[in-house]
């Protein structure tokens, strides 16, 4: 399944999961294994680990934390992951220099509010990585959950990410019935 993690790539005909959508090896393409149970929802976790780049305590802690909020705790898991700063900073295009509410943070799992803005440093916002990530940003679309101003280099958080907003192809009741267990 393409998970976009090889960067732009994904997002062309280039893909190596466009051009042959198989198991790798001399055998791959007869090789077609039936996944049942534990297996599809073990596949369900390590895609969503993977696509936001936690390891698996953390992502124990995240399930953890979304079982003991109110809601629905698939859902409640995806946003927590979500908002992660993190993965806002690369859905708004942003590099690794940046500020939240004014202040330098650099811890990639701190949470972000509605209404926290993130922002580039000055230093940082001829940077050309920074104006190649900005051009890249618009390719891909931000959420509706967050608002980018590219010219002051400012993002904010409108709102709370909903499960609709979170355009991640995941079964997360699967999830749910693993860790249940």
């Amino acid at each position: 399944m393409k998970l976009f993690l090889k960067g732009e790539r994904c997002y062309t005909s280039k893909c190596a999961i466009e051009k042959r959508n198989l198991p790798p090896g001399q055998h791959g393409k007869a090789r077609k294994a039936k996944m049942l149970g534990y297996g599809l929802q073990l596949r369900e976790k390590q895609k969503v680990k993977r696509t936001y780049g936690v390891l698996e305590n953390q992502f124990r802690r995240y399930f953890e934390a979304a079982d003991r909020q109110r809601g629905i705790t698939g859902e409640t898991l995806l946003q927590l992951l979500e908002r992660r700063l993190d993965n806002a900073v690369y859905r708004l295009g942003f590099a690794s220099s940046f500020l939240v509410n004014g202040k330098k943070v650099d811890i990639p799992s701190y949470q972000l509010r509605q209404g926290d803005v993130v922002s580039i440093r000055a230093s940082s916002e001829k940077n050309p990585a920074i104006l190649h990530a900005f051009e890249e940003v618009k390719g891909r679309g931000v959420p509706e959950w967050l608002s980018v101003d590219t010219a002051a280099g400012t993002g904010r958080v409108v709102s709370l990410p909903t499960r609709e907003q979170i355009n991640l192809p995941v079964q997360e009741q699967l999830i749910v019935e693993l860790y249940s267990k």
